[in-house]
């Protein structure tokens, strides 16, 4: 290795040093994120490109000491000198060795450490940044490290370029990471530069942008080096073959050197198809328009944001230089390219919802039935007022013993649906008009609660606190400009806690219970009082049928005696012997008669004056027995 190989990796480290410390400097002034991440790049190209220079150090002494080995190995005066092991008589080899086995996979290590703890810090500290329009000091101050930036551009640039190109032609394989990152932190400030002159326009969130790509882009170098880190502890071991450096980029260099790409592809399809396939006139031609295609696709689709179309149901802002111009209806609308001017789209015509006390949420183990006892989202708890409770015996105010607390917790689901009115009011005079209109509805929603009675909010009140909330909510909302027209406010799933929800239907229960037993009770008495009033109905009703009866029957005694008389006159042996018989045939009607045919016995009559036997008894054992 000649010594001006040494003199290059030397101006690399150097120049990558002296770019971090402007760069540095200059990010700090002019309060510029891009540039600080842009320092970092800088920073680890200096360390890869310090390892490479001390490596080409180990390597011209080995070199050298190999040259004065030969010499004196000519010399066969020398010749037992050399009977020694390698260890002694190549010190330098050994040292490099040592070096490439032991600290070459440390500072790799190291670097992925870096890398890796570097992007999640950088990531932490962007995600704190407010963007916030530029003052006037502020673009002025900017211009300090567009200046510098666009400056170290063309120098790292100039010098990646010649490092990359000397490393290729002489085959220098340690003065290409150094080499790699030059260009890279070229491209890298061309980057910052952009960022701050979209910044210093009017787009003060490019800048941060920037800031975040680079910081991806670190992530993705981390993961690289992790790759090769693992590939290294697997790679197989050829002596005399010369591994590329562990440390290396492959990314580094594409992103440094793109034209890589094409040679690689180049060598690839050569060694494919057997043959010089980038000799043909074809490929050539290919590679000739590549860019030009490249360039003219990227104004195509330049151009392509020249049109905007605003769907049905939606309205547009238009921005130009982040100042808003006006209100695009729905259809087709010309405008000038991205990024001079751009369309925020909004919903104007939608009814969009937001929700109040509760947060939509799909819980295992609830079902399509709302019960009290079962969450069904992540719900929030509000403080309803509670009227004091009379005492029942002396009809005062129970201000002693267990007393309920004047307040209670609610569980409440209310959807507030709104539509955008005014979309100008809605985009510009607030910030995050979402979030505002949400804190408005849960303030009024907690104010509300309070001074109103947890049993009337349960039942009857539901449809007055919607309209009151609704009413309360839009006044707020049109103080505070928000362009907005409140909808529907609706009060749903209302219930006690869920961990209280068990002890609530307990008294529920109790109340249902005491009331159904008082309505029973009603009842009964109803009923016997019913059953009173028609046993002295009835009694009435027979006494009164009884004396009408015995009327009817008196009168129609007199009536029969008055018409017998006449035929006992007329016959009066005849009407006694006929009155004789009828009542005979009254008496004799049930009696069991026996009648004795036979005339030229003498019977003996016993009379049995006992209880006769009843009749159907008589009946029941004459019976034939029943069929099977």
């Amino acid at each position: 290795m000649e010594r001006k190989t040494q003199r290059h990796g030397l101006i690399n480290l150097v120049a990558l040093a002296l770019a971090g410390a402007a760069s540095y400097a200059v990010a700090s002034y002019g309060n510029t994120r891009a540039g600080m991440i842009g320092t970092v790049f800088l920073g680890l190209g200096a360390l890869v490109a310090l390892v490479s220079w001390f490596r080409m150090r180990l390597e011209e002494r080995e070199y050298l000491e190999k040259f004065e080995f030969e010499e004196l190995a000519k010399s066969a005066a020398s010749t037992t000198l050399f009977n020694a092991s390698d260890a002694e008589v190549f010190p330098a080899q050994r040292s490099r060795e040592q070096f490439e086995r032991f600290f070459v996979p440390a500072f790799t290590v190291l670097l992925l450490l870096l890398q890796a703890v570097g992007a999640f810090l950088l990531w932490r500290w962007l995600g704190k940044v407010i963007t916030t329009p530029l003052t006037e000091q502020q673009r002025t101050l900017e211009l300090v490290p567009l200046a510098v930036f666009a400056g170290l551009f063309l120098l790292l640039f100039l010098l990646g370029k010649y490092s990359t190109g000397v490393a290729r032609l002489e085959k220098l394989r340690l003065l290409r990471p150094g080499a790699s990152y030059l260009l890279l932190n070229a491209i890298i400030c061309v980057s910052v530069v952009a960022g701050i002159a979209v910044s210093w326009v009017g787009y003060p969130a490019a800048d941060l942008y920037v800031a975040r790509a680079l910081v991806c882009l670190l992530v993705l170098i981390g993961v690289e080096t992790l790759v090769n880190l693992i590939l290294e502890m697997y790679r197989p071991r050829v002596k005399g073959k010369v591994s590329q450096p562990v440390y290396e980029s492959r990314l580094v260099s594409l992103l440094g050197q793109p034209e890589g790409l094409f040679i690689t592809a180049r060598q690839t399809l050569n060694y494919q198809f057997g043959f010089d396939v980038s000799d043909t006139w074809a490929y050539r031609l290919f590679e000739q328009w590549l860019w030009k295609l490249f360039i003219i696709q990227l104004l195509v689709l330049l151009l392509s944001t020249c049109v905007v179309f605003i769907e049905a149901g939606q309205e547009g802002m238009l921005e130009h230089n982040g100042k808003p111009v006006g209100v695009l209806k729905a259809g087709p609308h010309f405008k000038w390219p991205w990024p001079i001017d751009r369309v925020y789209r909004y919903a104007t015509e939608q009814i969009q919802t937001i929700n109040v006390g509760f947060v939509p949420k799909e819980i295992p183990g609830a079902s399509n039935v709302v019960l009290w006892t079962i969450a069904h989202s992540d719900e929030e708890n509000f403080l309803v007022a509670n009227r004091d409770v009379l005492n029942v015996e002396n009809g005062t105010n129970n201000t002693t013993g267990n007393r309920p607390p004047p307040v209670s917790l609610l569980t409440v689901s209310i959807p507030v649906q709104f539509q955008i009115t005014n979309l100008e009011a809605w985009v510009y005079h607030n910030e995050d008009p979402i979030s505002l209109l949400s804190d408005i509805a849960t303030r009024e929603v907690s104010r509300y609660f309070v001074s109103v009675d947890l049993q009337e909010i349960m039942s009857q009140g539901r449809w007055q606190a919607a309209q009151t909330l609704r009413r309360r909510i839009q006044d707020l909302a049109d103080h505070h400009d928000l362009g907005a027209s409140i909808v529907f406010v609706g009060l749903q799933d209302i219930h006690p806690p869920v961990k209280v929800a068990p002890d609530y239907e307990k008294v529920t229960s109790a109340i249902q219970a005491k009331q159904a037993a008082i309505l029973a009770a009603m009842a009964d008495a109803i009923r016997a009082t019913n059953l009173a009033n028609a046993a002295a109905f009835k009694t009435i009703s027979e006494a009164q049928s009884d004396g009408k009866r015995r009327k009817v029957d008196a009168v129609a005694q007199a009536a029969l005696f008055t018409n017998q008389i006449p035929a006992y006159l007329a016959s009066p042996s005849v009407y006694a012997e006929r009155a004789y018989l009828q009542t005979f045939a009254r008496s004799v009607t049930n009696a069991r008669i026996y009648v004795m045919l036979a005339t030229n016995t003498q019977d003996v009559i016993i009379l049995d004056l006992e209880d006769k036997i009843r009749q159907d008894i008589l009946d029941s054992a004459t019976l034939p027995p029943p069929k099977k």
